[in-house]
């Protein structure tokens, strides 16, 4: 099966997360991580290849502020997974950041997904672009 992109999942559920891993590999994504912590999801925006990623809003007690964050810094089209019906709960700076809220159909998360890498692909090529123009 051809590799349709590169996507991290960020969840710390870990039946979530192998469930969202399995749905993304069986229509040919590679799956990044799944990474249960921002410390994880640091390590793997500095180390790996991403086009697209899924962020859960809640890691336990910690805050994805800074993941999203590292996301946007680094070009990394991403959506926010929660379980919230609120927006207040999304980090202040990414209030009006895109969202799938739980539960959601897998369907609807491969056409999220889909769009995202997508847009993903095209950052990447285009920052290739430039450094090659230079």
């Amino acid at each position: 099966m051809t590799e349709l992109g590169h996507v991290l999942v960020v969840e710390d559920d870990g039946i979530l997360a192998m469930a969202l891993a399995d749905a993304l590999t069986a229509v040919g994504y590679d799956v990044v991580g799944p990474a249960p912590t921002t410390k994880k999801a640091l390590k793997l925006i500095e180390t790996e290849t991403i086009d697209a990623a899924l962020l859960d809003v809640n890691l336990g007690s910690e805050h994805v502020d800074g993941v999203a964050q590292a996301l946007a810094n680094a070009d990394i089209p991403f959506v926010f997974s929660t379980g919230y019906c609120s927006k207040s709960a999304l980090p202040p700076a990414f209030a009006n950041q895109m969202t799938l809220n739980k539960p959601y159909q897998t369907d609807q998360l491969l056409k999220v997904i889909s769009k995202l890498v997508s847009a993903g692909q095209a950052a990447r090529a285009d920052a290739a672009g430039t450094v090659k123009t230079q």
